[in-house]
């Protein structure tokens, strides 16, 4: 099977009322751990990378890689490139190989958002691939990308409505009260908002700031409409701190192969979690 886009897995994923998780991948250990928790669950899986993941492996290091385990999986995967800035950098991307790509241009005015969105929408839909676009600001760290808790917006449901018609744009990031990075306290969702929006919109909505919403919360972000869910800082968090650990239990080892394997196992294990959280296992054949 080839890379596929994520239109119509995440399409599927809210007509049926749950959401395909998209796991952020720093490296090859990464990427072959969430491809095989997928391959375990029979889930329908995003391979997702941020813009200095391209900067640093490479862009045609990641698609090879990727291209590899969708060759080589029985479950669908799709490729896309998070919060990019750079029309230039999507153009790249998508010719190198991406199946959705994700245009952030949230920081701007509402009118320029639009523009900039329906530039690769137009490039993205002769490709037949897919793309996504916030509205509102999440809070956090995203790469270079800092967006202060004050600075923070949340998406209005009828701005929303005016700019999937007018964008085109088949998957949309509403603000809605969630944060990158790991959270301090308690995450502050507006599910109201969620549904709000949801009945506004037709399309694929994607959870940002995965990582650390309690499990219930997260169940209710699916029901209320929620298609796709990032996961990014608790997958990096428990690769690093495997390898931590194995150091610390023996400092004398000088192979990597053996601490990388038990952070991948790690990886796994985790990434199995957030796939049944989010009702994805056995829905790799819708």
């Amino acid at each position: 099977m080839s890379l596929v886009s994520s239109t119509p897995m995440l399409q599927k994923a809210r007509e049926n009322g749950y959401a395909v998780v998209a796991f952020k991948v720093h490296g090859l250990e990464l990427l072959q751990a969430v491809v095989e928790a997928a391959e375990e669950t029979q889930a329908p899986l995003i391979l997702q990378t941020t813009v200095g993941t391209v900067k640093h492996l490479g862009m045609h290091y990641i698609v090879a890689a990727a291209k590899t385990a969708a060759e080589q999986a029985s479950v669908p995967i799709a490729l896309h490139l998070d919060h990019c800035q750079d029309f230039a950098l999507i153009v790249q991307c998508l010719r190198a190989g991406y199946t959705s790509v994700m245009i952030d241009a949230s920081m701007h005015p509402f009118e320029e958002n639009v523009r900039r969105t329906s530039q690769v929408v137009e490039v993205a839909r002769a490709l037949n691939v897919n793309v996504e676009a916030e509205l509102g600001k999440v809070g956090g760290v995203e790469d270079d990308i800092v967006v202060d808790e004050a600075d923070a917006m949340l998406a209005d449901p009828l701005e929303c409505e005016q700019f999937v018609a007018r964008t085109g744009v088949p998957t949309l990031a509403p603000a809605i009260g969630t944060a990158h990075g790991m959270y301090k306290g308690e995450p502050n969702i507006d599910f109201d908002r969620i549904a709000a929006i949801a009945r506004h919109v037709s399309v694929p909505l994607v959870l940002h700031g995965g990582s650390g919403i309690p499990d219930e919360q997260v169940a209710r972000c699916i029901s209320l409409g929620m298609a796709k869910m990032n996961v990014a800082t608790e997958l990096k968090n428990a690769f690093s701190t495997s390898i931590q650990q194995s150091l610390m239990n023996d400092p004398t080892e000088l192979d990597p192969r053996k601490y990388m394997a038990l952070a991948k196992e790690a990886v796994k294990q985790l990434a199995i979690k957030k796939i049944q959280l989010c009702g994805a296992e056995g829905k790799a054949t819708l």
